[in-house]
């Protein structure tokens, strides 16, 4: 099977760029803990454009800023 990459998120480094907490993000968010915890630690297998938008809104970001494809 081929590899086509991945993609990785990287929440947690523009939230501590932006000093800003996981649980700040949750609430304002309005997201389960667990939820976010997938995102953060890249186990989303489907991604959902809504919760993408509501992280981009509240870290005042844009979508590449949290999300990077990777080749391998």
């Amino acid at each position: 099977m081929q590899d086509f990459g991945r993609v990785i998120f990287k929440i947690e480094q523009v939230l501590e760029d932006k000093n800003i907490s996981k649980n700040k993000l949750e609430k304002e968010a309005s997201l389960q803990r667990t939820q976010l915890n997938s995102y953060c630690n890249n186990k989303v297998k489907r991604v959902d454009l809504t919760t993408i938008a509501k992280i981009c809104y509240v870290l005042d970001c844009e979508i590449a800023d949290i999300m990077e494809y990777v080749r391998e």
